[in-house]
C-alpha cells in the first residue's frame, strides 16, 4: 500500500471514529446554535458547536506542530 492510500484510510478512519462518537455524546445542539422551523421544514444551523470544534481542532493542531 502506497503512503497516499494509507493516510486516505486512517483519515477516513478518524472520520467515522468522530462520527460516530458524536452521535453518542450528542455535541451537536448546544445553546447558540440556530435552530428555525416553519411549517414541515426545518434549518439547523450549529454556530457555536462550529466554533467549539474549531477551537479544539486548532489547539490540537498547535500541539501536534510543536512537539513535531
Amino acid at each position: 500500500m502506497t503512503g497516499l492510500s494509507k493516510w486516505l484510510m486512517i483519515i477516513g478512519a478518524i472520520i467515522f471514529v468522530i462520527g460516530f462518537l458524536s452521535q453518542l455524546i450528542n455535541i451537536g445542539k448546544l445553546p447558540g446554535d440556530i435552530i428555525i422551523k416553519k411549517g414541515s421544514t426545518t434549518f439547523y444551523f450549529p454556530i457555536v458547536t462550529s466554533i467549539l470544534l474549531s477551537v479544539i481542532l486548532s489547539a490540537i493542531f498547535y500541539f501536534l506542530g510543536k512537539f513535531r
